[in-house]
């Protein structure tokens, strides 16, 4: 198949085909390279998800290989406050996600939930627990202003014993695996990212350290659920505001990063970056998402404006994305990345890949911002 521009302006140069080939994620098999990536929704009041939430996912469901969830938090009370972003626990909360799986399950999907602590921030109406602190490396934000103290050994040992928990309760519940939420200037990438965590303890100075707390993280839950549960970790650059961030400034420091994170047992990579195509380094053609491949040799799932293009937030027109999937059907048969995250894409279109196998490119409706509204 090759298709041309239509009135989507999405544009295929060569033959899609091997973005539905099918995968296997450990013992877990995807029918296609395409995943649902998360996105906060704020659609599950007192965070338990609803009907509502199992339907937008299971629509989802037959179109993509697997679906990563909206971001859920884990049981610990600076994790995250806001009354509409969905909890990983509490029975009600674990029913309500017991529902969604099952939903999608029965569309014939896959699904796993993304576990998530905000560490320092905090958006607009979602106050941190008055009766917790808000935890972080080095008791700093993004910017550098103070958000409180370091966190101690306790806080940390707390917080791991959290992320195993949730992942526990995403077993018993039938799901597919766990992603852990380790990009965007959250907790964890709070401990990855030098620029908020200024520790001099085992948890601080080298990228290794640095990646301490997300091993931790990583092996806890691997005991919790055994050694066949498929465990994905986010990870990014950039962070919400700053998009000129970076974890690793060199190839050799994204390698000392990773390695405990591959040590530990995780299973896949996820790899947020804002465009998936470009260069991840200075004097390199590999993306992010290629040298996450060449380093470690995991399954890695690349993301970045795929079939968008409009501007990412905070962006200026001019940075927008290219319609064109032939970078991405290149980079793929070069072995960059195994799956293929779609964002916003999928909000506005529940089918896009659908669409694209078949050939109907015309029929997709186009990203729009109003979507982000409504749980459709």
């Amino acid at each position: 198949m090759t298709t041309s521009a239509t009135t989507t302006g999405l544009r295929a140069a060569t033959d899609p085909a091997p973005l539905f080939t099918p995968y296997a994620l450990g013992d877990v098999n995807l029918a296609n390279r395409f995943v649902m990536a998360p996105m906060t929704r704020q659609f599950s009041p007192g965070g338990v998800p609803g009907p509502d939430v199992a339907a937008y996912y299971a629509r989802r469901a037959p179109h993509v290989g697997l679906i990563v969830t909206e971001g859920t938090y884990v049981d610990h009370p600076s994790a995250g406050s806001s009354d509409r972003v969905p909890r990983f626990y509490g029975a009600d909360a674990l029913a309500g996600w017991r529902f969604v799986a099952e939903a999608v399950h029965a569309a014939g999907g896959r699904i796993v939930p993304q576990l998530w602590h905000l560490g320092a921030v905090r958006t607009a109406g979602s106050p941190p627990d008055p009766g917790a602190p808000v935890l972080s490396p080095s008791g700093l934000r993004a910017d550098g202003t103070a958000v409180g103290e370091p966190a101690t050994a306790a806080d940390l040992d707390a917080v791991v014993a959290a992320f195993a928990r949730a992942a526990a309760d995403a077993q018993r519940a039938g799901f597919d695996g766990v992603e852990i939420h380790g990009a965007h200037g959250y907790l964890l990438d709070q401990f990855l990212w030098p620029g908020t965590n200024r520790r001099t303890d085992h948890h601080g100075g080298s990228p290794a350290n640095r990646a301490r707390l997300s091993a931790e993280v990583i092996a806890a839950i691997r005991a919790a659920t055994g050694p066949a549960f498929p465990i994905l970790f986010r990870f990014s650059q950039w962070k919400g505001g700053h998009f000129d961030a970076r974890i690793a400034a060199t190839p050799a420091e994204l390698e000392q990063l990773l390695a405990p994170l591959v040590d530990a047992g995780v299973t896949a990579l996820h790899v947020s970056t804002r465009r998936y195509w470009l260069p991840a380094f200075d004097d390199t053609a590999l993306t992010l998402a290629g040298w996450t491949k060449k380093l470690t040799g995991l399954p890695v799932i690349a993301i970045g404006s795929v079939g968008v293009a409009q501007a990412f937030r905070g962006e200026h027109e001019e940075q927008a994305g290219s319609l064109s999937l032939a970078p991405l059907l290149e980079r793929f048969d070069r072995g960059e990345f195994d799956l293929i995250a779609l964002g916003r894409a999928l909000l506005s279109d529940p089918a896009w890949p659908t669409k694209l196998a078949e050939d109907r490119l015309s029929e997709i409706h186009p990203y729009d911002k109003a979507d982000e509204a409504r749980l459709t």
